[in-house]
């Protein structure tokens, strides 16, 4: 019995070889990739810390000066509210900040990065 299918596709001569463990490794140590990894932490840990420096503050608060955070400010709204709406627009505005970031200095400096490892170099 014969089949007319076609050989099979992706053997082990069609497929492109990867960069090797060596050349991963030579990428990491190298000062173009110390770089990239500072730019992204000398961003992303100020930030983070802020953000929950911030938050908690608010659970803080809500927690140990009810009194505050229940002031009228005007209607029914109160300083408790405008604080919790406040953690989404800073969660918003540092998710904005950073693919501004990312998409600045990050994201050229990894793409150079990949190109010339996926290039053999």
């Amino acid at each position: 019995m014969t089949t007319d299918a076609p050989p099979p596709q992706g053997g082990p001569d069609t497929q492109p070889a990867g960069p090797t463990t060596e050349q991963f490794v030579a990428v990491q140590e190298s000062a173009e990739f110390g770089e990239l990894r500072r730019a992204h932490r000398s961003f992303a840990f100020p930030l983070t810390v802020a953000f929950i420096a911030w938050y908690l503050l608010y659970v803080l608060m809500s927690n140990y000066a009810g009194g505050f955070m229940g002031t009228k400010l005007f209607g029914n709204i109160n300083v408790a509210l405008v604080f919790g709406i406040l953690q989404f627009v800073t969660t918003f505005l540092i998710a904005w900040f950073y693919a501004r970031h990312a998409a600045t200095k990050l994201d050229p400096k990894a793409a150079a990065i990949k190109s010339r490892l996926e290039a053999g170099e």
